[in-house]
């Protein structure tokens, strides 16, 4: 029973493709609503992926670890540092109407990782199914994912796998944050999955173009590899869990492994917005949560003011960055995935 649980699980999210948040400048109350740009409005307090770790030590381990991604294939996608931007990130009010999400036929594989339902959430007028263009979940080739950040509630609300219309949703996992809530290393807790493999909070680690065009990124970006390049059967903090790694090399980069750009990379060749993307990289690094062919996850910027084309990014804007300008900061010893989540 433990055993089919687990392989349940890991099926999951396996395969889990890299996601991406939004914001729309529409009416605040009504409408898909930017998110803020600054992570200190979303989450209060300082967190793990807010850390400045520009002048912290790069592990020993970081040659192997990169020789070993860079013997595997490098990023996906053909070795390219690619930019997906596929999914809204949103935000709500008090005045934003409430849905009940239900749950689905295999909610949550019977594990506690998920929030329980039926439960109410936020879903502004106009909000959109990462992949859809309205509350229909492609599931074929979609997570689905749905994530609205409640400004006056102060909680994340982040869905896997939903569906639904403006009557209601169904979801295969709901995972909501505390915005006032500084998370330790354990997240929402020790061999937790979330709504992202590796634990974390999605729109907490996604870049949007109305935050590049102010000029700043106070958080890590997130990041995804393919699942034969990621080291089977562990994590490291602040990671909290793996989805679907299978390879068995002792080097292979671990989820939640913690990569930040070299000080010494050059980035003269590059735009002030695209030098906002470089900075946060150099400041706070990015974190491997997911199993994804695209590495990188931006906000779609269907949503926001600023748009990502005005800013001069796009799809191959940083693709030339190489393996091995960055380098591994040290998180840890390894945890052996267990799959069996013991919520905090």
């Amino acid at each position: 029973m433990v055993r089919a649980l687990v392989v349940a699980i890991v099926l999951f999210l396996a395969g889990a493709c890299s996601v991406t948040a939004p914001f729309r400048d529409a009416s605040p109350t009504s409408r898909a609503a930017p998110a803020a740009g600054r992570p200190g409005a979303l989450f209060a307090g300082p967190q793990p992926w807010t850390q400045d770790v520009s002048r912290t030590p790069a592990s020993d381990r970081s040659p192997a670890i990169l020789a070993a991604l860079d013997a595997a294939g490098g990023w996906g996608n053909g070795n390219v540092l690619q930019i997906d931007t596929a999914m809204p990130v949103l935000t709500a009010d008090g005045s934003t109407r409430r849905l009940t999400v239900g749950p689905s036929a295999d909610y949550c594989f019977g594990g506690p990782d998920c929030d329980p339902v039926p439960a109410e959430m936020p879903v502004p007028d106009g909000a959109v199914i990462e992949g859809s263009s309205d509350l229909t979940c492609d599931a074929a080739n979609e997570d689905c994912h749905l994530l609205v950040a409640d400004t006056a509630g102060r909680r994340l609300y982040e869905l896997y796998q939903a569906t639904g219309s403006a009557d209601g949703l169904t979801a295969g996992g709901m995972f909501v944050w505390d915005l006032d809530r500084t998370y330790s290393d354990e997240l929402r807790g020790p061999q937790c999955t979330s709504a992202d493999a590796a634990g974390f909070p999605i729109a907490a680690l996604t870049p949007t173009a109305d935050e590049v065009a102010g000029g700043r990124i106070d958080h890590a970006l997130r990041f995804v590899l393919p699942n034969d390049r990621m080291k089977a059967g562990v994590y490291v903090p602040p990671a909290t869990h793996a989805g679907g790694p299978e390879n068995p090399g002792p080097d292979a980069p671990p989820y939640g492994m913690h990569l930040r750009l070299k000080p010494t990379f050059d980035a003269a060749s590059f735009t002030g917005p695209q030098r906002v993307v470089l900075t946060a990289l150099q400041t706070y690094g990015m974190y491997l949560s997911d199993g994804g062919e695209i590495a990188l996850t931006f906000a779609d910027d269907r949503f926001s003011t600023a748009k990502w084309a005005d800013l001069g990014i796009e799809a191959r804007t940083f693709g030339g960055l190489s393996v091995d300008d960055f380098e591994v900061i040290d998180h840890g010893a390894e945890v052996p995935v267990t799959y069996e989540c013991a919520r905090n």
